[in-house]
């Protein structure tokens, strides 16, 4: 078996001599007027995309904020008064006109009576307002927040009325118990605006 024949399989490729190693073909080289791009580094014409930032939700709040979850607790609070001054509100107006009636005046204290119960509708609904508004806080946006804003604003606005004509009486003590819960609810909604604008997914 000779290593000269060009056909033999075992012999080295034609055009080497033999008892040399093979060489690896020489690297090809870009056309003329096409630059090489670098290694690693994107195509001509197509920019690198941004890095991916790491972790759900970076940079968002994916937990209620503390103060805001006071003010959630806080309106459920408020909600149980507003019922039970509607019910209680309700009763004694049913009771004064059932008095009136026993004496002969129920035509004279049915408009007192139909104020009152007045009053007692306007607590029930305020206490559905807050149970609604508490309930809401895990999923609202900025409606509910900017309702909270005003329904708190309005409670500072009637605590205050309740202390200047309370004269140190019961309504004075209420208006200063109101004023304090209305402003930690103002408070949590100008700070929480990052948690009720959170993007949802």
């Amino acid at each position: 078996m000779s290593f000269g024949d060009p056909n033999n399989p075992y012999g080295p490729p034609q055009g080497q001599p033999p008892g040399y190693p093979p060489q690896a073909p020489p690297p090809q080289q870009p056309g003329y007027g096409y630059p090489t791009a670098p290694q690693g580094q994107p195509g001509y014409g197509y920019p690198q995309a941004p890095p991916v930032p790491q972790g759900y939700g970076y940079g968002v709040p994916q937990e209620m904020p503390g103060l805001v979850k006071t003010a959630r607790v806080l309106l459920f609070i408020i909600a149980g008064f507003q019922f039970l001054a509607g019910v209680i509100i309700g009763i004694a107006a049913g009771a004064l006109q059932d008095t009136s009636n026993a004496f002969g005046s129920g035509d004279e204290s049915s408009t007192a009576t139909g104020v009152i119960i007045a009053i007692a509708l306007l607590m029930l609904g305020l206490g559905s307002l807050s149970i609604f508004l508490g309930v809401k806080f895990k999923t609202g946006r900025s409606g509910i927040r900017i309702t909270t804003l005003v329904y708190s604003s309005l409670m500072i606005l009637g605590s205050l009325a309740n202390i200047v004509q309370g004269g140190g009486g019961s309504a004075t003590f209420g208006g200063v118990i109101s004023l304090a819960i209305g402003s930690i609810i103002l408070s949590a909604m100008i700070s929480g605006g990052a948690w009720f604008s959170r993007p949802r997914y």
